[in-house]
């Protein structure tokens, strides 16, 4: 009987709980031994392993978060940190592990990977900027839950003749921001791959006010350089040439909660399994994920040495839309 463990770390994700499940099933149908580690990183350091049956992950598909914990961990960054998660591995006789999460988890994967131990990662992160996947577990929901905000908005926007900047998480990505903005009808996009002129933007929705339109809604990534409230503070001294009255809704981690979508559980569910197949078959150091409709693996050292890049055409499209 093989022995393998499955742990999830980082920023929580709409859809891990349906890849452990997936992780769990499909290896006990192998005759595997199954451990969870709870809190991630910080979970594996301090030896919180759990063991995990079938029926330990029932009724966990339709629920958010992880039911395993996730948490930050800087010590295992360090050599030692990493030697004491392999002397917890070696203690429980276990034999690969499976990574959910996003950049941060797949360079403690690689790490892993690079001292000799058998990891396989699976892409799971609600801000899309891992290399190696189109789209990753959670992002589908988390741009619906967005999407639904925005929705909200433009009714309270329109009802009292009111522009709204809504801050989206995305601190080095812009890809939510861009999506429910195109998908909102939005009249703007901040985002941090581009770097916004904020005479620019009070312009644009100046020239909204000037065609009658009786709202205007700008979508902001949270890391963008004039991120909401850097707009506030700037937008304070220019107020009358806006012609809205402006207000602020930061959405935060609100994005990362909820049932997730179908479409994240099929996929987390998808590449949970192909984690567990690839393991059966003695692949390891590398990173599942989807890419153009197929489920793929891309080694982590590709994966810790590329950045993935917004489509800005995209971003275009959505300007020449909200004229």
């Amino acid at each position: 009987m093989k022995c393998l463990a499955v742990l999830t770390s980082g920023g929580d994700a709409p859809g891990m709980n349906a890849a452990i499940r997936s992780v769990v099933r499909v290896g006990v149908d192998m005759g595997w031994q199954i451990m969870g580690v709870r809190h991630g990183y910080t979970g594996l350091i301090t030896n919180n392993v759990i063991p995990l049956g079938a029926r330990d992950v029932s009724g966990i598909i339709q629920l958010g978060g992880t039911m395993l914990g996730s948490a930050r961990c800087p010590e295992f960054k360090t050599e030692d940190g990493r030697q004491k998660g392999l002397r917890v591995l070696k203690e429980h006789k276990i034999e690969a592990l499976i990574i959910i999460g996003g950049g941060g988890s797949q360079a403690g994967a690689y790490a892993l990977s690079q001292m000799g131990f058998p990891v396989v990662g699976v892409a799971s992160t609600i801000d899309n900027d891992l290399y190696g996947s189109d789209i990753t577990i959670g992002v589908d929901t988390a741009l619906n839950i967005a999407l639904e905000a925005i929705d909200r908005l433009k009714v309270t926007a329109l009802s009292h003749e009111r522009a709204f900047l809504i801050e989206v998480m995305g601190r080095d990505c812009g890809y939510l921001a861009l999506m429910a903005g195109i998908a909102g009808g939005t009249e703007a996009i901040v985002i941090p791959e581009v770097e916004t002129n904020p005479e620019v933007l009070a312009g644009e929705l100046r020239s909204a006010y000037e065609r009658g339109q009786a709202h205007a809604l700008v979508v902001v990534a949270e890391g963008a350089k004039y991120n909401a409230g850097a707009l506030v503070d700037y937008f304070k001294e220019h107020k009358e040439r806006l012609g809205f009255d402006l207000r602020v809704t930061t959405l935060g981690h609100v994005q990362r909660g909820g049932a997730p979508s179908a479409y994240d559980r099929l996929l987390a569910t998808r590449l949970g399994a192909d984690a567990v197949d690839r393991l059966a078959r003695g692949e390891h150091g590398v990173l599942v994920g989807l890419v153009k409709g197929e489920i793929t693996a891309t080694p982590l050292t590709e994966v810790v040495s590329n950045k993935k890049l917004l489509d800005l055409r995209l971003l275009k499209l959505a300007q020449k839309l909200a004229r």
